[in-house]
């Protein structure tokens, strides 16, 4: 059955079709800032960005960052291939911190009921699972400040963590902060990577949290990096933080000795 507009019909509500105007595509170069232009062209990570670049990169025209991420990808990646991940939070609710985002804080009042650390052979069998479904990495995050005084814990984690590597799956952990000693432990247990987010940049932080400071948060990543374990961070838009702000996180992210590998 048809509908056959009425001759009556405003011009105005008449959509039109025809060639999309814009630039001649010779011009489209030019509008590549250089510092974008360079990295496209990289054959390896820099750590020696300048805000003034990174915010060349921030600025530019969403479809041209974005034909450019692609083209990066597609020199170093298959640009068909895909990792399923399975995250599993193995304790929920209770942490000190007083991250404004965050619903796990014992300092909101959100509902949530604090619950203890998950049993060992509770977490392999959601790992099975997990890989069964087509995971190969799976990722485990605990709701508390640090590892200080948690021997017994870390003694299960590692165990998490060497009994899913034995199903040779990737194995991620979050874990709050975490001293150069923990994070060697975590690597001879056989940890792939370590999740610890800077959230926004050094000079907004105050406005999101205050129970750590963001030189605790960076200490973390050293520690991660320096016992070889490849490190996850990146941070959460939309705290009400400016564009400098985010330009500030690209930046101190992008700047860290040897790059993130993963950026959430």
């Amino acid at each position: 059955m048809s509908f056959p507009l009425s001759r009556s019909l405003p011009r105005s509500l008449v959509r039109s079709y025809g060639t999309v105007q814009g630039p001649a595509s010779t011009a489209i170069p030019n509008r590549i800032p250089n510092a974008l232009a360079e990295a496209v062209t990289a054959a390896a990570p820099r750590t020696s960005w300048t805000k003034e670049e990174v915010a060349q990169v921030y600025n530019t025209p969403l479809n041209l960052l974005t034909h450019a991420s692609q083209a990066v990808h597609r020199r170093f990646h298959d640009p068909s291939a895909i990792q399923m991940c399975t995250l599993m939070n193995i304790k929920t609710g209770g942490c000190s911190e007083d991250c404004s985002y965050c619903a796990q804080s014992s300092r909101h009042n959100t509902g949530l009921k604090a619950t203890k650390m998950s049993p060992v052979d509770e977490v392999l069998e959601k790992a099975r699972i997990a890989k069964s479904n087509g995971s190969t990495r799976f990722c485990m995050g605990a709701a508390w400040r640090d590892m200080r005084g948690r021997k017994t814990s870390l003694k299960n984690v590692k165990s998490m963590i060497s009994g899913i590597r034995e199903m040779n799956m990737e194995v991620c952990v979050t874990l709050g902060m975490i001293d150069e000693h923990q994070a060697k432990e975590l690597k001879d247990a056989g940890l792939t990577a370590y999740n610890h987010n800077l959230d926004t940049s050094r000079e907004y932080y105050p406005n999101v949290i205050t129970t750590r400071s963001y030189d605790e948060r960076l200490r973390t990543l050293d520690h991660v990096r320096d016992a070889g374990i490849n490190v996850c961070s990146g941070g959460i838009l939309g705290l009400g933080e400016s564009d400098v702000d985010r330009i500030g996180l690209l930046h101190t992210v992008s700047s860290c000795p040897n790059t993130p590998n993963l950026s959430p």
